[in-house]
């Protein structure tokens, strides 16, 4: 027997305008400052959006009953045209873990500007970023500044996956802190990233 997936049953106004074809673009729900709450929104408007396991974690917790043992998993979306989103998921089974990472990267996804923001490089192609940007998560600080093209992303492993999810193709990253816990280094070149959509240009 051949597994079904269930239909999408929309459970907000933006989800129902969607499936009903009345919002097509993803850009006009952020014009509009409309909250998204539902993953599948993302799945009808941004079809080509990839995901990627960024940190995988065992947490234990102790009950009345004894230890409870559960997979904690970072997970980055992003269509590397424009959009991005970070999200966590906690469950007994890895395959679930990272559904429910996926879906909260999902509710996460904020777009991000690029342009060509560095003095040595005036090619006005959208391959780097428009100005520097700053994005900080625990102790965790990331600064993001824009290199002439050609040079590619200049940074830590996490760092180019998030930027290259993002579309971002060149790039410095500065970091300060505890970049080794990942969750914190991610969430910061993820608010970075949310920084450069906060500034009108």
């Amino acid at each position: 027997m051949a597994y079904q997936e269930t239909p999408w049953i929309p459970r907000t106004t933006l989800g129902k305008q969607v499936l009903e074809g009345k919002v097509t673009s993803i850009r006009e729900v952020f014009e509009n400052n409309i909250p998204i709450k539902e993953p599948q929104i993302i799945d009808s408007l941004i079809p080509e959006i990839k995901h990627e396991v960024l940190d995988v974690n065992i947490v234990q917790k102790q009950t009345d009953a004894g230890e409870i043992t559960k997979f904690k998993i970072c997970v980055v979306v992003g269509n590397n045209d424009g959009f991005i989103g970070i999200g966590i998921g906690k469950s007994k089974q890895m395959r679930f873990a990272i559904d429910k990472a996926v879906a909260d990267a999902k509710l996460n996804i904020t777009p991000v500007r690029r342009g060509c923001g560095n003095w040595g490089c005036q090619c006005g192609n959208p391959h780097s970023l428009p100005f520097q940007v700053k994005g900080k998560n625990g102790s965790v600080e990331a600064i993001l500044i824009p290199a002439p093209k050609g040079i590619g992303l200049v940074g830590a492993n996490v760092a180019k996956m998030i930027l290259t999810f993002a579309g971002v193709k060149d790039a410095w990253v500065v970091s300060r802190g505890e970049t080794r816990t990942t969750i914190n280094f991610a969430g910061a070149i993820y608010e970075a990233l949310k920084n450069t959509y906060r500034f009108k240009i």
